[in-house]
């Protein structure tokens, strides 16, 4: 990945990624903290981190081919 991605990660999509409500998460994600070592929390980041820039690269992309759609 680039280090603009990387960037772009930590100063935009972490944030917004920590600042959206868990809503009906909540459990899990109480259940999943209690658990890891600090070992797994960095593995599961690197994870989150790599899973959340695709997602939002794929979103950039689909958003890209919603103008021809509105024609």
């Amino acid at each position: 990945m680039s280090d603009f991605m990387q960037w772009l990660y930590a100063h935009y999509i972490k944030p917004q990624l920590d600042a959206t409500p868990q809503g009906d998460y909540t459990f899990w994600f109480s259940l999943m903290d209690g658990e890891m070592t600090s070992d797994m929390r960095e593995e599961f980041e690197k994870c989150q981190e790599f899973t959340a820039i695709h997602a939002f690269l794929l979103g950039l992309r689909t958003g890209q081919g919603l103008p021809a759609l509105t024609k």
